[in-house]
Parts: C-alpha cells; sequence; structure tokens
C-alpha cells in the first residue's frame, strides 16, 4: 500500500536542496539588506554530502517517490553539482528528474547537467522589464544573462522549460502580459505565481498579492485563452492554453486558491532536515541519524513515521484565518527552495 498522511496523501515529489546561498538577492526570498556580505551561511560539515543526499534519496524514491527536484538557495553554486545529478539519474530511469535555478550560471552548466542525465529545468524570470528586474534581483544583473541560459538549456536538450515569475503587486505586475508574449510559440511555459508569505522575512502583505483570476485576466484581454486539463494529481498550476494554439501558461494560485489537498511534496534542507510543508515551523532531522550510523531500514522507518503523521495545510488555513495566521514563525525559502 502507498504510503499517505492523515489526509490520504501520498508522497511522490522530494525537492532537496544543495546550498543556502544565492548569487541573487530577491526581494521575496533573500533581501539585501539582511543577507549582506556578512550574512553566515551554513559551514560545509553541516551540509549534506553528495552521497548523503543519495542515499537519502534512494530510499525516498523505494517508498514511491517519482519526482525529484533539486534547489537551493541556487543550486548551480553548489561545486560539482553534475556529480549529484549523475547519482541521483542512476537510482531510477523512471524518476523525473529536475532542476530550479536562477539561470545565472547555466550558460556555462547547461551541457554538463544534461550529460549527467539531468531531464529538464524550471527557471525563476519575474520580469523582462531591465530595470524591475534589476531591482529584484537585488543585484543589479541584468536579465540578458537569464535569457541566455534559457537559450542554452533549449539548446542543450533540457526541455521543456518552465519559467516561473512571482507576480507583486506594484512591482511588477504590469509586465505580466509582456512576459506571457515573449514566450509565445517558443514552447517555454511561463508560471505566474502569488506573491506568498514563505519564510517571515520578506515583508508580506495580503494587499500585495495579485491574485491568479487577475493575472489571467489581464493576459486573457491581449493573449486569448482557454483553461485546459492538469497533467497529473497533485499539479501545482492551473493550466491555460492559448486559444491559437502557441503553447499554454500556469498560474500557481496558493494564497487564492489553496491546493493543500492534492500536496505529494515533501522538502529536504540543505542541513538535513525534512520539511512536510512549504510554510512549516521547523523539520525534523535526519542528517545525525545518517551520520550516527542508521540502517537504510531505520531511515525509511523514521520517513514514513513523519509522512503518515503529516497534517499540514497551511495555505488552507492561511486563507480562513487571515489576516491574522500570518503571525506564525516559518521557515525561510532559501532553505528548502521552495
Amino acid at each position: 500500500m502507498a504510503l499517505q498522511d492523515l489526509f490520504n496523501r501520498p508522497l511522490r515529489d522530494l525537492r532537496i536542496s544543495v546550498t543556502d546561498r544565492c548569487n541573487f538577492r530577491c526581494t521575496y526570498c533573500m533581501p539585501a539588506e539582511i543577507f549582506g556580505e556578512s550574512y553566515q551561511f551554513l559551514p560545509k560539515d553541516e551540509i549534506l554530502s553528495f552521497e548523503e543526499i543519495a542515499r537519502l534519496a534512494r530510499i525516498f524514491v523505494g517508498l514511491g517517490v517519482n519526482k525529484l527536484r533539486i534547489t537551493g538557495g541556487e543550486p548551480l553554486l553548489r561545486t560539482d553539482l553534475p556529480q549529484l545529478i549523475d547519482m541521483l539519474s542512476g537510482i531510477d530511469p523512471d524518476v523525473d528528474l529536475t532542476l530550479t535555478t536562477n539561470a545565472y550560471l547555466l550558460p556555462q552548466q547547461a551541457q554538463a547537467l544534461k550529460d549527467a542525465g539531468l531531464r529538464r529545468i524550471t527557471v525563476s524570470l519575474d520580469t523582462l522589464d531591465e530595470e524591475i528586474f534589476k531591482q529584484m534581483n537585488g543585484r543589479g544583473f541584468p536579465v540578458q544573462r537569464v535569457l541566455d541560459g534559457i537559450e542554452k538549456a533549449a539548446e542543450v536538450g533540457l526541455a521543456p522549460i518552465k519559467i516561473n515569475a512571482v507576480v507583486q503587486k506594484g512591482v511588477n505586475d504590469h509586465t505580466v502580459v509582456d512576459l506571457a508574449r515573449y514566450f509565445k510559440g517558443t514552447g517555454h511555459i511561463v508560471r505566474f505565481i502569488e506573491y506568498m508569505d514563505v519564510g517571515n522575512r520578506n515583508g508580506w502583505k495580503w494587499d500585495h498579492v495579485v491574485s491568479a483570476a487577475d493575472i489571467v485576466r489581464q493576459i486573457e484581454e491581449e493573449l486569448p485563452l482557454e483553461p485546459a486539463e492538469s497533467n497529473y494529481q497533485g499539479e501545482v498550476a492551473n493550466r491555460y492554453r492559448y486559444r491559437d494554439g502557441e503553447g499554454e501558461i500556469g498560474v500557481i494560485a496558493s494564497v487564492t486558491m489553496p491546493f493543500c489537498g492534492d500536496c505529494t511534496r515533501v522538502r529536504l534542507s540543505t542541513d538535513g532536515k525534512l520539511y512536510t510543508c512549504l510554510f512549516a515551523s521547523e523539520g525534523l532531522d535526519l542528517r545525525d541519524h545518517l551520520r550516527e550510523g542508521a540502517t537504510d531500514e531505520e531511515l525509511e522507518r523514521r520517513i514514513k513515521g513523519i509522512w503518515s503523521r503529516r497534517s499540514d495545510r497551511y495555505s488552507e488555513e492561511r486563507t480562513e484565518l487571515a489576516p491574522l495566521q500570518n503571525g506564525r514563525q516559518k521557515v525561510e525559502m532559501y532553505h528548502i527552495g521552495g
């Protein structure tokens, strides 16, 4: 029988954060005023090794996980990342092995990642407007560098490519249609994400959110859309096709239309803690058990125990209790990769 939580949700998707470091300082994740040059990230000995990650991933696959996503921080900052991809790709040929990146380092690494067994990528790109993008990434990096990374990924076959854009009211919401139009007909899928209250350091407020319905309405006025069926149960994005047949977009509406009921995801942090929700307050340790000599069977029992007791439904609770619910402490996104 498949492993299920208290709401009968199966375990299908493991997101693995390989570093807590990032070369960007996006305002909604690692704002520069907090994560400055003196900020202390995790020391090397506290970070899971490739061998430890691969061992845990193999156990998770044995429990029903069929999708492994590499995240960060910015995962391309982890030295020798293709080595880990090679190790993970050898676990099971049917497992979907993907990576989320800001693409700044992708032109140099795309071919090696593909050769190692990576199947596809998701790229974070919030706007095509140069000045707004520089402001949002917190480092003044140009849009073209990200576009070059997307082009290189497509060239080596890391497809289909998804582009994630976090939409913030009064920041980049007026550039949504331009982003959709730019990638229309390319085969790449832009997914617009409601601004979420991940962590406690991004200054999130309800009135900063642009609803998925408003995003779709804005695009539909210029680029006619029609709803499309989900690709699989638990897919986070609501899909819309262009009526002229030139591709699709997605919207991720975890604020206004929570999808906790279909959530099959678990997150492994850089330091080996397991988080059963993106908005969790604390993780449950696997690293120390692993390093203290736990067998695969013992680690499997611990994972089963964690998942079988899972009752997370934060996004639904946030909506039910808004705005009071936003006071709880939550793990920062750069620890668990979104």
